[in-house]
C-alpha cells in the first residue's frame, strides 16, 4: 500500500519516488492559472495544502518534468522553458516582535543570494529584495517567478497585541510593495495566507492581483473533492463508513464543490479513527476570548448571514468575529444569494462535525475551571439522552453553572445577556455529538432549540425569570405547538422548559412534558 503524505509540503518529496505516496492531482490548476493571468492571491485555512500547491508551482516553473509523470500537467506545459523562482515562506516559527520579522527577512535574502550567486549593493531589506529580482532576471535573461507562502503569519502570531501587529503589518506592506515596482521583471506571482487584510491592503499597489479565494473556478484548488477522495483512496477506504467520513471531514466550501480537509482525511485513513486531527493542531483561545468579549450567542454560529464587504473585512484595527471564524476555517460558506445584482450575501455555517463538536467543547473547557468534572457531566448527559431521561439534565446543568467561577462572570458580565445561558446547553449537546438545531422554523414560530437522537426529539425553550413570569417557558412550548412539526418523524417528543436567574446565575425552573 502507498504511504499517506501526512504533513508533507514538498511536491518534490511526494513525487520523486513516483507511486510511493498517495497524491491527488491538482496540476490542472497550475495550467489554468498561468493561462489566465500572472498575479494571484489565495486565502485558505491552515494545513489545507497551500504550501504543497506552491511547491507544485515551483517545480513546474523550474522545468522539473520528471515529477509530473502521469499527471495532467505533463502534457499541458511547455517544458522547454524554465524560470528562476523566488520562494518565500513565513510559515515556520513564531514571530514575537519586529526584530524577529526582520531577521527572517534577512535570512530570506541570504538564501536568495546563495541560490542565485548574487551580491547585494543596497542596504535596506526592501531595496535588496528589488535588487535581487532585477539581478536574477538580467542574469538569467528571463522573468522571475515569486511565490509567497503564509504572507500574514507574522501578523496573526501577534494579533492579540494591536500595536505590535500593526507594526508588523506595515513592515510587510513595505516588502510586498516592491512587487509593484518590479512588474517588468516578473513572470508570475502567487501569494497565499489565512486572512485577507482589507482596511490597509498589504497589496494595494498590485492592481492586477487576482484574488481567487472565492472564485468558483478554483474552489477545489486545495482540499479533496468527493470524487478525488473516492478515486485516489479507493483501497484504504474499503469497508469504511463513507457517510460518517463525509459528515466529519468534508464540508469546506468556497463558492464551489465542497472539499475534505486533506490533513484530517490523511490522518483518518492512517489511524482509522474519527478524531479532530485538524482542530487539535491549533489553539483557538483567541477566537473564544473574542466570542465571549462580544457576548456572542454561540447557537447563532450555525447560520450567519454576512454581506460581501464583511466576509472580506479583516484588519487588526477592527476584528469581526464572524470574518475571522470564516477565514480561519471554523465556519464555511453554505450558500450565496444575490437578490440585487452586484450585492451578494453569504450564509456561513460549521463545515462539519469535527469543527462543530470540537469548537463547542473548547468553549466549555474555557468556561469551567474543573475540566474533569465537566467531562463527567458530559458522560452523564449522553447517558441521559440515550436512555431518554431528560429530567436528569436539570441537576447536570445546575452543577455546571455552579462550577463557573464568580470572578469569571465579573470579568465578562455574562449574566447580562440572555443568550449565554442557552449557549451553554447548546455547547454541551453539540460537544457530545448530538444533532442540534437552533431557531428551527415551524408554522407557529421558531423553537429555541431542538435536539434529535434516533427516534427521540427534545424541544427546548429558554427564559430568564427576571424578564418573564415563572412557568413561561413551558407555557410557550405548549401554546405555540412547536411539536406538531416533528410528530410524524419521531416516536417520542419531549418538551423541556428551562428558566434561568441572572441573580442566581443558575437554573431556577426546569419543567419536562412527555407528549408521546
Amino acid at each position: 500500500m502507498k504511504k499517506f503524505p501526512i504533513g508533507i509540503q514538498s511536491f518534490k518529496k511526494i513525487r520523486e519516488n513516483s507511486g510511493e505516496f498517495y497524491y491527488v492531482d491538482k496540476t490542472a490548476f497550475v495550467a489554468k492559472l498561468v493561462n489566465s493571468g500572472g498575479y494571484y492571491f489565495l486565502s485558505r485555512p491552515r494545513r489545507f495544502g497551500k504550501s504543497l500547491f506552491l511547491d507544485t508551482l515551483h517545480q513546474a516553473f523550474s522545468g522539473n518534468r520528471e515529477y509530473f509523470k502521469g499527471l495532467y500537467l505533463e502534457d499541458h506545459w511547455e517544458w522547454t522553458d524554465s524560470y528562476p523562482v523566488i520562494h518565500i515562506s513565513f510559515g515556520g516559527g513564531v514571530f514575537r516582535n519586529l526584530d524577529e520579522l526582520r531577521t527572517k527577512m534577512e535570512s530570506v535574502l541570504i538564501d536568495i543570494k546563495n541560490d542565485f550567486t548574487l551580491s547585494y549593493e543596497k542596504e535596506s531589506i526592501n531595496d535588496r529584495f528589488m535588487e535581487a529580482i532585477v539581478k536574477i532576471s538580467r542574469k538569467s535573461g528571463k522573468k522571475v517567478v515569486v511565490l509567497v507562502d503564509e504572507y500574514d503569519k507574522p501578523i496573526l502570531d501577534c494579533i492579540t497585541e494591536r500595536e505590535l501587529s500593526i507594526t508588523l503589518r506595515d513592515e510587510l506592506r513595505n516588502l510586498y510593495s516592491i512587487l509593484k515596482d518590479a512588474d517588468a521583471y516578473l513572470k508570475f506571482v502567487f501569494i497565499t495566507g489565512v486572512s485577507k487584510f482589507s482596511k490597509v491592503s498589504l497589496f494595494s499597489g498590485l492592481n492586477n492581483l487576482n484574488d481567487i479565494t472565492l472564485d468558483e473556478t478554483y474552489a477545489s484548488i486545495c482540499g479533496y473533492t468527493e470524487t478525488e477522495f473516492q478515486h485516489t483512496f479507493i483501497e484504504p477506504i474499503q469497508g469504511a463508513d463513507s457517510i460518517k467520513i463525509r459528515e466529519w471531514y468534508n464540508g469546506y466550501s468556497w463558492m464551489g464543490e465542497s472539499v475534505y480537509n486533506p490533513f484530517d482525511i490523511l490522518l483518518f485513513l492512517h489511524k482509522k479513527q474519527f478524531r479532530p486531527f485538524w482542530f487539535e493542531t491549533g489553539t483557538p483561545r483567541f477566537l473564544i476570548e473574542l466570542l465571549m468579549a462580544n457576548q456572542y450567542e454561540i447557537p447563532k454560529l450555525e447560520r450567519i448571514c454576512l454581506g460581501e464587504e464583511l466576509i472580506d473585512s479583516f484588519d487588526v484595527d477592527h476584528i469581526l468575529v464572524e470574518t475571522i471564524l470564516f477565514q480561519t476555517g471554523y465556519l464555511t460558506i453554505r450558500e450565496m444569494t444575490e437578490e440585487i445584482v452586484g450585492r451578494r450575501s453569504y450564509i456561513l455555517d460549521y463545515p462539519n462535525m469535527e469543527v462543530k463538536s470540537s469548537l463547542n467543547r473548547w468553549i466549555l473547557n474555557y468556561l469551567v475551571a474543573d475540566v474533569v468534572a465537566k467531562s463527567q457531566n458530559e458522560n452523564a448527559l449522553v447517558k441521559a439522552i440515550i436512555e431518554n431521561r431528560p429530567s436528569d439534565l436539570k441537576l447536570l446543568f445546575q452543577s455546571f453553572f455552579s462550577s463557573i467561577p464568580h470572578d469569571w462572570y465579573r470579568k465578562n458580565q455574562l449574566e447580562n445577556y440572555e443568550g449565554y445561558y442557552a449557549s451553554i446547553f447548546y455547547c454541551y449537546f453539540v460537544a457530545c455529538g448530538f444533532e442540534v438545531k437552533t431557531e428551527d422554523a415551524t408554522n407557529h414560530g421558531r423553537i429555541d432549540m431542538a435536539l434529535f437522537f434516533g427516534r427521540f426529539c427534545y424541544l427546548f425553550e429558554f427564559k430568564v425569570v427576571e424578564n418573564f413570569p415563572e412557568g413561561r417557558a413551558m407555557e410557550q412550548l405548549k401554546h405555540k405547538k412547536y411539536h406538531e412539526k416533528y410528530q410524524a418523524d419521531y416516536q417520542s417528543i419531549t418538551l423541556v422548559g428551562v428558566e434561568f436567574s441572572k441573580k442566581e446565575r443558575n437554573i431556577t425552573g426546569f419543567e419536562v412534558c412527555l407528549l408521546k
